[in-house]
């Protein structure tokens, strides 16, 4: 603690208001009090901090107040704080992406069911939010199979009715484009869809139900089989969805699961007496942090850009801000919004499935994470030891050669760091001095001029020194790369993997290496090795299917695209620049007279 920080300290007020941490001027924390100078204070001389805020207080060298009226202006302060600086040590929730809705517009005539991604106060009605466009598209899907309503956006009635679309011919649309359905009929099919998305199942298969029986007393049999189809539909989509709570509640469920190292935050959607969907947020540094102090900070952040439910429920807030947040929580929503911390019953069962996915969540997290790591430093940790390394390779560099029969010989340079392509890294190398197919020589140039690059002094030359070599090939192969390589003055650890049985061969052992076929390491050096053919073969692709559309006027010398581009649309072809005098070709735009000689040599090699 500097004299700064302690001078600063003296005069805290008493006030609720906002705390901004910093490090050489950059804001790297921002929090809020009821009481500054209690709440500051505690950071500079307590001792028990937890893991991330003890790394905090050690980086801090200055800190700034913004003082208050009320602990909920400071709620809202922090949030903007946090929302503009992204201090790094404050829960950053960048997920910005709009829930979509379901949008109808009973001010048309025909009414259509559409995707929007905001809800506009246009009189129009809205139901969502959904958990993705994809659940929103499901719905309007399911929807056109049940209710034959229109997709199309034709401003109807039209002045003359016109042919339907097949939509109609098949029984998804009722037709009023030509006038095969009037208003008060179509608008009949919207009303059951409207109380279809308001959870109005029973009218809706009622309804059907009747519809169906009747078709069939009238021995409209074709219609009674339609009608029954678009009843096990929505009895399916009924099935679908799990209902949790009584019909019409709309609640966002919050619970936390933590380890030693990071948090999950688990959010659950329920709609219409519904769950529609779930959401985790991994929290990075938050697992040993207080559980209701990093959830209250999540729905912080979670709620700045969202409208809350009308009831919102959590299993612990920190110290006795729920009525400051019930209330900042209702501005956000613009209507009544209900914070609830339930102890027993359905709401009380609820947080604790959001719990339980928010376990499962962090379980898959680092699950994910341990196999990303076997994949990747444990295979390089596991390849040290097969190679008798006494360090782990965090460069490793993987070479292959690539050519016709010889021709148009290419090689490629592949890097991986900690286990995982660097692509940025990757380079191509053009073979210059080796005739014909010679991988073995092939090899030799390439990793001269690598290595070359690696000794160099000069800084814009010089490229950085790879931990471990990987050579696509035999000890033949190895024994050439390593020639060169010593050559430049490097010493590098190098190995070939020969393809056939996947063996390892290290240089001056003639015995070779067999991995387990299950093992990481092997397979790490399979994805270095199959990524460098795949490189150079790519590469040598795109030189063919370039020499395969060459122009003889690339022949020519002193002559480059320019040049070239102006001569066919001044002759229109080869044959007419072959035969254009030298004044001709000296009056194509852009040309020079030693170019236009050029051209005119070329074209004329006897004299």
């Amino acid at each position: 603690m500097n004299e700064q920080i302690a001078q600063k300290l003296k005069m805290l007020p008493d006030s609720p208001g906002c705390y901004q941490m910093k490090e050489q001027g950059k804001i790297i924390y921002v929090g809020k009090a009821v009481n500054l100078k209690n709440r500051v204070r505690s950071y500079f001389h307590g001792r028990d901090h937890t893991p991330k805020v003890a790394a905090m207080v050690s980086h801090v060298d200055d800190f700034d107040i913004i003082l208050c009226r009320t602990n909920l202006e400071a709620l809202i302060l922090e949030c903007n704080l946090i929302k503009l600086h992204k201090p790094y040590y404050n829960i950053l929730l960048k997920d910005d992406k709009h829930y979509p809705y379901i949008r109808v517009d009973m001010k048309e005539c025909f009414p259509r069911f559409t995707l929007a991604r905001r809800q506009e106060q246009d009189g129009a009605k809205y139901f969502g939010p959904y958990i993705g466009a994809t659940a929103v598209r499901d719905v309007l899907e399911a929807l056109r199979k049940i209710f034959p309503l229109r997709t199309c956006n034709l401003q109807l009635p039209l002045k003359s009715p016109r042919r339907p679309c097949v939509n109609f011919e098949i029984g998804r649309c009722l037709g009023p484009c030509g006038g095969k359905c009037t208003e008060d009929e179509y608008k009949a099919v919207v009303n059951r869809v409207l109380s279809f998305l308001n959870g109005k199942y029973q009218d809706v298969t009622a309804s059907i139900q009747r519809d169906m029986m009747e078709a069939a007393k009238n021995l409209q049999f074709e219609k009674a089989a339609q009608l029954r189809d678009q009843l096990r539909d929505i009895e399916g989509l009924m099935q679908r969805q799990q209902a949790i709570q009584v019909s019409g509640a709309e609640q966002d469920v919050f619970a936390l699961a933590q380890d030693d190292l990071d948090a999950m935050a688990q959010v659950l959607y329920i709609r219409g007496g519904k769950m529609v969907g779930g959401d985790s947020f991994p929290l990075p540094r938050e697992g040993k942090e207080d559980p209701g102090e990093v959830l209250f900070d999540f729905m912080v952040q979670f709620y700045d850009e969202r409208k809350p439910a009308r009831e919102v429920l959590c299993p612990s807030l920190p110290g006795e801000i729920g009525a400051e947040m019930e209330e900042w929580l209702r501005r956000q929503r613009g209507s009544a919004c209900t914070l609830t911390i339930p102890q027993r019953g359905d709401k009380r069962a609820l947080t604790l499935l959001a719990e339980k996915n928010a376990r499962d969540a962090l379980e898959k997290r680092n699950a994910k994470k341990q196999i990303q790591h076997e994949r990747t430093i444990g295979a390089s940790e596991e390849l040290a030891k097969a190679l008798g390394l006494d360090f782990v390779p965090r460069r490793i560099e993987g070479f292959d050669i690539s050519n016709t029969q010889g021709i148009l010989s290419v090689a490629s340079m592949v890097v991986f760091i900690d286990g995982q392509p660097a692509p940025k890294e990757y380079r191509h190398y053009r073979i210059k001095t080796v005739e014909g197919a010679n991988d073995f020589a092939s090899m030799n140039e390439v990793l001269s001029r690598r290595f070359k690059r690696a000794m160099s002094d000069d800084p814009k030359e010089k490229w950085p020194m790879p931990d471990l070599v990987l050579i696509d090939g035999g000890p033949v192969q190895l024994q050439f790369a390593r020639e060169a390589m010593l050559a430049t003055g490097a010493n590098v650890p190098m190995f070939g993997l020969a393809e056939r049985l996947e063996e390892i061969f290290l240089p001056n052992q003639e015995e070779s290496i067999l991995l387990d076929r299950h093992s990481p390491a092997l397979h790490l050096i399979q994805r270095i090795r199959d990524e460098a053919h795949r490189f150079a073969i790519t590469h040598h692709r795109g030189l063919r299917g370039k020499q395969s559309v060459h122009s003889a006027l690339e022949d020519i010398p002193g002559v480059g695209p320019s040049r070239r581009r102006n001569l066919l649309q001044y002759f229109k072809t080869v044959k007419a620049i072959r035969e254009a005098t030298l004044e001709e070709i000296k009056a194509v735009p852009g040309m020079s007279a030693p170019a236009a000689q050029a051209v005119y040599s070329w074209a004329h090699p006897e004299e």
